[in-house]
């Protein structure tokens, strides 16, 4: 069982680290800015804070008895772009995928991958104990437990990818904002369900991925890629003008 968990585990990793591999980051690692200067430590395990991690960490286990909530929480633990992809087409009012609205596709790759980034360095640095790891409990995804508990807790890397998704959708759809907001909040309170994270490394996630995003926005080939993508976004919509889609096919004659 063992050996198949760590093939399990071998194989997540293979496809995420393909999924990395195609993106073309905005900005380098330490070209975005250093969580280790302005962004708090997590919670000393004597104090208030790391008191209300507890409490959450049991409401999570509460919300496990909600099955329809409990497969939701497990189908976000898949991490990658393709995750995010299938959970937030919906409340996004539009089917991505890299054929059918490439321009989206493509801003959401890199985008995604540059905010990502942002949680190396307090990943290695505080290298916290998950929660399972500390109550000695098996999560709802066992067989990530392994590669879970050689990465640090803090901040949720997750939780990062969620909210910058979100964010990321909200400023091409900002008339679904309301619904891609909720799930992408909904995306991080799933790693506190699986039992995968602190609320304290779910919360840092959502802040180290609004900086981030702000950080894409000083990008001029961010900008001109965000500008494509909701393009596209009207052109898919039957939203685009006829100037629009001549713009739009003019853009892609010429890939």
């Amino acid at each position: 069982m063992k050996k198949l968990m760590m093939m399990a585990v071998f194989m997540v990793t293979a496809v995420s680290a393909q999924a990395q591999s195609d993106a073309e980051p905005y900005f380098t690692t330490k070209e975005m800015p250093d969580m280790l200067k302005w962004c708090p430590a997590p919670p000393d395990t004597v104090g208030t804070h790391f008191a209300y991690d507890i409490m959450q960490y049991f409401w999570g286990k509460e919300m496990r008895n909600c099955k329809e909530r409990a497969d939701i929480a497990i189908r976000d633990a898949v991490y990658g772009l393709d995750c995010i992809i299938r959970e937030f087409s919906e409340p996004f009012g539009l089917t991505i995928s890299k054929e059918e609205t490439p321009e989206i596709y493509k801003v959401m790759r890199d985008g995604t991958a540059t905010c990502d980034s942002i949680c190396t360095l307090p990943k290695r640095y505080y290298m916290r104990k998950r929660p399972f790891m500390r109550f000695h409990e098996q999560t709802l995804t066992p067989d990530d437990e392994p590669a879970l508990s050689r990465n640090g807790s803090y901040p949720s890397g997750h939780t990062l990818l969620g909210w910058s998704s979100a964010l990321l959708l909200s400023e091409i759809n900002p008339e679904r904002a309301d619904t891609i907001l909720a799930r992408g909040l909904m995306y991080g309170d799933s790693r506190v369900i699986v039992g995968a994270h602190w609320q304290s490394d779910v919360d840092a996630g959502r802040l180290a991925a609004s900086v981030a995003y702000a950080r894409l926005h000083t990008s001029e080939r961010f900008l001109s890629q965000m500008r494509l993508a909701r393009l596209e976004f009207r052109v898919k919509t039957g939203l685009a003008t006829p100037a629009e889609i001549k713009m739009y096919k003019k853009s892609h004659a010429k890939k």
